[in-house]
């Protein structure tokens, strides 16, 4: 089976393979020449068919199940099919792009999650509201995966530790497949998960480079996204929702102050600090001077960071003036905060109850 895998196929071979494995993919069915003789490629008689059948069937690719029945693939046949008859197929931009589409809805829950619970404490307390995932000093990558997209591309994605994902694309010079997308999403896991981007050594580097052989040359750029991406993780984000609610507070009705307070959420990075730098795992509420953020001197924050597993995932919080009813918002704020752990926690339950049963 070995020397037939190494054959070379006539184009004609090829065709008549590749529209026997469509047809076989298609229906279930055995294929027959007549059916083989619709493509309109193929310029030849039934009985050339017939012989090319009988050729790859000899070969190894097609197997007849029944005398009097049609081919279907052989596992060589499907192999051959796949290495070859398909390799040509290039994902459009489209379709990577729906693909990061689905696995951001998969994968990245717990954005909407605290999203989702920032903005309903606006609504019940009738402030700004805030989200934010504070910056990590120590960002890990949980899991990595590699996709094989065509001969010279693949997509690699990290799931942090934290939960967030991010897809690249990466484009090389030389040929890659299926097997070494595999091998790549193998070593990856085995060598870097778990692993800070200072933890990520040239000996690591070059142990990976050496399991991969004749692709040792993609692993560099990979290992370039890699810290990249980690380094992006670790930028922390603040999303604000219903800033339109200041207005409703003459604490802000001098413009100028209101401005430099806007401008100072916008820049995000303050109030980032802020955050990640609470060592308060309860609510923190933070009142005018208190706060590093010069502007906010008529204004106070009230936030709780979401943790699991002792890992600060976000922040949910409120900004509004010092005269913000506290009771009512560390109340809401403790609530919402306390809900999306006992979900989060829901969730790993369910998972791991999945992975038992799948065991």
């Amino acid at each position: 089976m070995a020397e037939n895998s190494k054959t070379e196929l006539s184009e004609r071979k090829k065709r008549i393979l590749k529209a026997i494995v469509d047809a076989h993919i298609a229906d279930g069915e055995p294929v027959g020449s007549k059916y083989v003789m619709q493509d309109e490629h193929l310029n030849c008689s039934a009985a050339t068919i017939r012989n090319e059948m009988a050729e790859l069937e000899s070969l190894g690719y097609l197997e007849q199940p029944h005398a009097s029945a049609g081919r279907v693939p052989s596992e060589l046949g499907y192999r051959f099919y796949v290495d070859s008859l398909i390799e040509s197929y290039a994902m459009t931009t489209k379709e990577i792009t729906e693909i990061n589409k689905v696995l951001k809805s998969k994968m990245n829950e717990l954005d909407q999650i605290l999203l989702t619970a920032s903005k309903l404490a606006g609504n019940m307390t009738n402030y700004t509201s805030f989200l934010i995932k504070p910056r990590a000093s120590s960002v890990k990558i949980k899991r990595f995966d590699v996709v094989f997209v065509d001969r010279h591309s693949l997509l690699l994605i990290l799931i942090s530790e934290s939960g967030s994902v991010l897809t690249k694309r990466l484009t090389f010079d030389i040929n890659v497949t299926q097997v070494n997308a595999d091998d790549l999403r193998a070593l990856l896991n085995q060598h870097l998960s778990g692993l800070t981007a200072n933890e990520i050594t040239l000996p690591i580097i070059m142990d990976i480079e050496s399991a991969m052989g004749d692709k040792s040359g993609i692993v560099t750029p990979i290992i370039k996204i890699i810290y990249e991406s980690m380094n992006e993780l670790d930028g922390g984000d603040l999303k604000i929702s219903g800033m339109d609610r200041l207005l409703q507070y003459p604490e802000y009705s001098n413009k100028e102050h209101l401005r430099e307070l806007i401008g100072a959420i916008e820049k995000k990075d303050d109030i980032l600090e802020l955050v990640s730098d609470a060592d308060n795992d309860g609510v923190n509420v933070v009142i005018g001077s208190e706060s590093s953020v010069k502007v906010m001197n008529n204004s106070a924050l009230v936030f709780k960071p979401v943790v699991r597993d002792g890992k600060t995932l976000g922040a949910i919080g409120i900004i509004g003036p010092r005269r913000m009813d506290y009771a009512k918002v560390v109340a809401t704020i403790d609530g919402l905060a306390g809900n999306v752990e006992s979900l989060l926690n829901d969730s790993d339950e369910i998972e791991q109850i999945k992975e038992d049963n799948n065991g």
